[in-house]
């Protein structure tokens, strides 16, 4: 990927402030676990159908994921600006939804279920089946798709971080689906191969990087993590617990730009937590070494709470967030004193 990404001249250049590497580095790096991840997925194929997901599941999963990859490269080399940028993202989940993946419940902390599938609207007929929009399901599944996307898409700042988050998501994930009580091999098999790809990857993405993700493989990432939790068996609070500092560096980041007048999806800066942690003086492998043991501990947190727990493990990452937040606006404040 190294080799197509120079000759296609799909580089990322140090021309900006926001960008901390020092020389040009190729770019499209996710192709290659793109390419990993769907190769090996299709010659597995056979039990991965023996599960109780069907072929136009994974269908509708690989096109999705192929739509962020033509995307990812248009953008990579022609910088794309936000409003098309994000086109791709949401081709992605349609078709997703299309092949019949969604969040058609979720777990109640107080016990039970709640149904999301009420107000089905036909729109078209895959797979031998008429497919529904489903109002609420199906707008919850665009909220979480697209939250997870964009997690990790700005999460991409520091070599190894996207890579080796979404690696320990996918091993937390396999886990979770060998354990009794939620026993579901296909979606195990599934959430190793992406732990493999995303870790064979990180050999050539650990600081100083050889080459980066790009554009379409940090948001491919976040993709694949975000529907693995949703056909295993809708345990969306386990991809929460793993990805929680990061999603609360998001909202945060959001809010924070809200409040500072500026768009919180055009504007880039770097005041996302990991650029914060590099400068109080951490390494690059540092900073990424403490992202990978919050997401590994709260991620396997997650395999012995039951519901409650898991709202009281979610409130502590917030409470930790909180207090990370005021520890940086406070020495932000005493440097303008300074």
């Amino acid at each position: 990927m190294k080799f197509f990404a120079v000759r296609l001249n799909i580089i990322d250049k140090p021309e900006i402030e926001r960008k901390i590497h020092k020389i040009n580095t190729p770019l499209f790096g996710g192709a290659a676990i793109f390419l990993a991840f769907f190769i090996i997925l299709y010659f597995a194929r056979a039990k991965l159908l023996a599960g109780d997901l069907e072929s136009h599941h994974w269908l509708g999963f690989f096109v999705g994921a192929c739509f962020l990859m033509i995307g990812g490269f248009l953008d990579d080399k022609y910088n794309l600006s936000p409003k098309v940028q994000i086109i791709f993202p949401l081709f992605a989940i349609f078709s997703v939804i299309a092949g019949g993946v969604g969040i058609d419940k979720i777990t109640n902390p107080l016990g039970g279920l709640i149904s999301l599938g009420q107000l089905q609207i036909p729109i078209m007929a895959w797979g031998g089946a008429i497919r529904y929009f489903t109002v609420i399901a199906d707008t919850f599944t665009v909220l979480w798709l697209m939250g997870m996307m964009y997690t990790t898409k700005l999460l991409d700042g520091v070599d190894g971080l996207v890579s080796g988050v979404a690696g320990i998501g996918g091993f937390v994930i396999f886990l979770f689906t060998m354990t009794t009580k939620y026993y579901q091999p296909d979606i195990g098999l599934a959430a190793l191969i992406l732990a493999g790809a995303c870790f064979g990857f990180l050999i050539f993405n650990w600081h100083p990087a050889k080459i980066f993700l790009g554009e379409g493989g940090s948001l491919l990432l976040g993709y694949i993590l975000g529907v693995l939790a949703i056909i295993s068996g809708g345990k969306i609070a386990i991809a929460l617990l793993i990805m929680g500092i990061p999603i609360m560096d998001v909202v945060w980041t959001i809010i924070r730009r809200i409040i500072a007048g500026q768009n919180p999806f055009k504007f880039s800066d770097k005041k996302h937590l990991h650029f914060r942690f590099l400068d109080i003086g951490l390494s690059q492998r540092q900073t990424v070494v403490i992202y990978y043991g919050f997401s590994f501990i709260f991620g396997i947190s997650a395999l012995f709470l039951q519901s409650k727990g898991k709202v009281f493990v979610l409130a502590g990452l917030i409470i930790i967030m909180l207090f990370i937040a005021g520890f940086f606006t406070y020495l932000d404040r005493k440097r303008k004193i300074i």
